[in-house]
C-alpha cells in the first residue's frame, strides 16, 4: 500500500528572507531524517521524498466568478505549512503509523498519511 507521508512545520519558524539559507535546527532535521530515509531504503519501502518551496513563493490557482485566477502565496493563512512530502510503499496502515510516529518523535513536527488512491480506485 503506497501512503503519502505529509511534513508541517510552524509558519513563524519558517522565515521568508532566509529560507534560501537553513538554519542550524533545519539541517538537524533533515540529517535526522536521511537516517528514516535511509532504513526506507534499505527495506524497499521508499519511493520519493522532496522538501518544498517556501509558502512566500507559493501560487494558488482557484476559480473566482470572473474565470480561473491564480494569486501568489498560499491559499490560506496557516500557523502551520507544508515543507515536505514522502511516498513510502508498505504492507499496511499500522506499518505506516509506526515509521511516521518514530520520526515525530524525533524531528517534532507533525506530519500526515494519506493513502494513495490506486489506479484500482475507480474501477
Amino acid at each position: 500500500m503506497k501512503f503519502l507521508v505529509l511534513s508541517y512545520t510552524p509558519a513563524a519558524a519558517w522565515d521568508a528572507a532566509t529560507a534560501d539559507t537553513p538554519s542550524e535546527e533545519a539541517l538537524a532535521a533533515f540529517a535526522a531524517y536521511q537516517e528514516f530515509e535511509a532504513e526506507l531504503r534499505a527495506t524497499g519501502e521508499f519511493v520519493t521524498s522532496e522538501g518544498l518551496g517556501h509558502p512566500a513563493v507559493t501560487t494558488t490557482v482557484r476559480k473566482a466568478e470572473s474565470g480561473v485566477v491564480a494569486t501568489d502565496g498560499p491559499f490560506a493563512e496557516l500557523k502551520e505549512v507544508l515543507a515536505s512530502f514522502a511516498v513510502i510503499d508498505v504492507a499496511s496502515l499500522e506499518r505506516a503509523r509506526d515509521i511516521v510516529s518514530r520520526m515525530v518523535a524525533v524531528l517534532g513536527e507533525p506530519m500526515e498519511i494519506r493513502p494513495i488512491m490506486g489506479d484500482d480506485f475507480a474501477a
